[in-house]
């Protein structure tokens, strides 16, 4: 029983040994034999990942910014929020948030506001990812978009209204996580007057970097 408002715990145990299982193009897979007290001592494998940002661009009409890529791991061209990793040394959470928005949607925020931070999978990586809320929204100048590549090469975007959107994930038919996450985190606040919303420079203390790498 919870004594207090709930929140996850960090806790991190002793790591009696690590060592990197695989390194891989973007990320790795680490091995630790970590000791879980009276548990006793396990080896876990994960995924050490860098972070990641995701964006849910609203517009004034209540529509909200979609992106469609091929994700090979599923076989599946799946609807998603612009989204990318925090891979360049020294930039804020907000600032990549913008700039991925820039990059994949060719949209500009007049406004960030932190919408919620979630862990995809802890038992099988250390991802860390904050998610905004994008609105005051501009167009990217025609001579200043991005160039797109791979499985970002001519793909799809549409405006759904908010709504429609999250009926698809209840309805099954858009799975991705973060989106899915994304929406219904927007459509609680949106009912709540946006109140739930924290600043762009949040603190985000078990953000990338936050969590004992030992």
């Amino acid at each position: 029983m919870t004594t207090g408002p709930l929140a996850d715990a960090f806790d991190p145990q002793p790591v009696l040994s690590t060592e990197v299982a695989m390194r891989g193009r973007v990320w790795d897979v680490v091995r630790d034999e970590v000791d879980l007290g009276d548990a006793g001592s396990h080896v876990r494998e994960y995924v050490r990942h860098p972070g990641a940002v995701a964006v849910l661009a609203l517009d004034e009409e209540g529509r909200v910014c979609l992106i469609q890529q091929y994700r090979h791991p599923i076989r599946t061209r799946d609807w998603e929020a612009p989204a990318g990793l925090l891979d360049v040394d020294g930039e804020p959470p907000w600032v990549a948030a913008a700039r991925e928005l820039h990059e994949e949607a060719d949209l500009v925020p007049g406004r960030l506001d932190v919408l919620l931070d979630v862990r995809p999978s802890p038992g099988g990586l250390d991802e860390a990812i904050r998610v905004y809320l994008a609105r005051d929204l501009t167009s990217v100048a025609d001579d200043d978009r991005h160039v797109r590549e791979a499985e970002e090469h001519g793909m799809p975007l549409a405006w759904v209204p908010l709504d429609e959107a999250v009926a698809a994930v209840l309805d099954g038919r858009v799975q991705n996580g973060i989106l899915a996450a994304a929406l219904l985190a927007a459509h609680v606040a949106q009912e709540r007057g946006w109140s739930t919303l924290r600043p762009h420079d949040d603190p985000w203390p078990q953000g990338p970097g936050g969590t004992h790498r030992s």
